[in-house]
């Protein structure tokens, strides 16, 4: 297998990260909500920063893409004007939040967020990669999304923690979920959690405190309050999303981990039906250095005759996708590597496979 580099760290908006097409600048949205101004501003910044491309991320982050480094750093004054990044790095690389999207102003999920976004200095130095998950609504909706210490609705009706990789979790008295998440970051890193960099990988027997036998309740599908828009590969042009925008009376804008966006104020509707959006594919090459194949558009043609999940990777690390799929196509020196019900990297069934062979074999030729 062709060597990757796994930096161990995700780019922020103070800690960009260089592609193949320029400077990666990530944004973190509180709350995973941006208003109209926001968002626009958000758009004019990707246009005149960057080559007007935003990516939506598995963490409901927003990705700037093709920054030149001489405009990154009246970039970062624009987001902090528009208040969308924190003047403090520490701070902004701290506030790694998955919130559940269809939060109600004042409910428990919206509530414990806001409370974590204002007690994050009390957090301690964690691995690059940890990261929280506040889904505190009336069921589960971010089940299948990864984060290493998760806030989430008991199958009893009251919230609990629950760290990553433990089938059960604590139970939390209001008022208290935050002091809560706290103390078990710091337990993290003091029984040696960071050398694991996640809790999923922290062997490390939980304290008594915190290792409850509270289940969550079962997964739901998020509420459909408002119109919806499918991006495939989760990505969309800073002129489509502004034009969209000004054209409608968009109050403001919830960012998903599922690829899609919600728009406040326009009433939901169901979207059209696109294989690819249903289908995973990073950036590939020649925007990723690392990637040694193109991904999405062998992805755009073959997902229509996949029955199943399709994740096209462009290397071993399989960043767009944490989760195994029914077919995965892995880009190594040049050709893919196909696995079936896996994930990327792993073992192949069949190697050194050309576009024109998989199209064909799966009848999209």
């Amino acid at each position: 297998m062709t060597a990757f580099e796994v930096k161990g760290w995700c780019p922020d908006a103070w800690h960009p990260m260089m592609a193949g097409d320029g400077l990666l600048v990530r944004v973190r949205p509180r709350l995973g909500r941006l208003t109209r101004d926001q968002a626009l501003g958000l758009c004019a910044a990707a246009r005149a920063h960057g080559n007007g491309q935003i990516d939506v991320t598995q963490r409901a982050n927003l990705q700037l893409r093709g920054v030149v480094e001489a405009s990154w750093p009246p970039l970062l004054g624009e987001l902090a004007a528009l208040s969308l990044i924190d003047t403090d790095p520490i701070r902004e690389a701290r506030g790694n939040i998955l919130v559940a999207p269809d939060w109600r102003v004042g409910d428990d999920t919206h509530r414990i967020a806001a409370a974590l976004l204002a007690r994050l200095e009390d957090l301690p130095v964690l691995p690059g990669k940890f990261g929280f998950v506040v889904d505190a609504g009336a069921a589960p909706v971010l089940r299948d999304n990864p984060g290493d210490l998760r806030i989430e609705r008991a199958e009893d009706g009251g919230v609990i923690l629950r760290a990553d990789g433990r089938a059960t979790g604590m139970a939390l008295e209001p008022g208290g979920e935050v002091a809560a998440l706290i103390a078990l970051a710091h337990w993290f890193v003091a029984s040696g959690g960071a050398m694991a960099g996640r809790m999923a990988r922290h062997e490390a027997a939980l304290p008594g405190w915190a290792d409850g036998g509270h289940r969550r309740a079962a997964a739901a599908a998020p509420e459909p309050r408002w119109h919806a828009r499918a991006l495939p590969f989760g990505r969309i042009e800073a002129d489509t999303l502004a034009r969209f925008i000004t054209s409608h009376a968009v109050e403001a804008i919830r960012i998903t981990p599922w690829r899609t966006v919600m728009f406040e104020g326009l009433v939901p509707d169901l979207p059209a039906h696109d294989a690819a959006t249903h289908a995973d594919a990073c950036v590939g090459a020649p925007a990723c250095p690392q990637a040694s194949v193109e991904t999405r558009a062998l992805a755009t043609r073959l997902a229509p005759y996949v029955a199943g999940t399709l994740h096209v990777s462009g290397c071993a690390k399989g960043c767009a996708r944490s989760r195994p799929a029914d077919v995965v196509l892995t880009g190594r020196d040049g050709r893919y590597d196909l696995v079936r019900h896996g994930y990327a990297g792993e073992p192949p069934t069949r190697t050194g496979l050309d576009a024109d062979q998989i199209l064909a074999d799966f009848g999209a030729a």
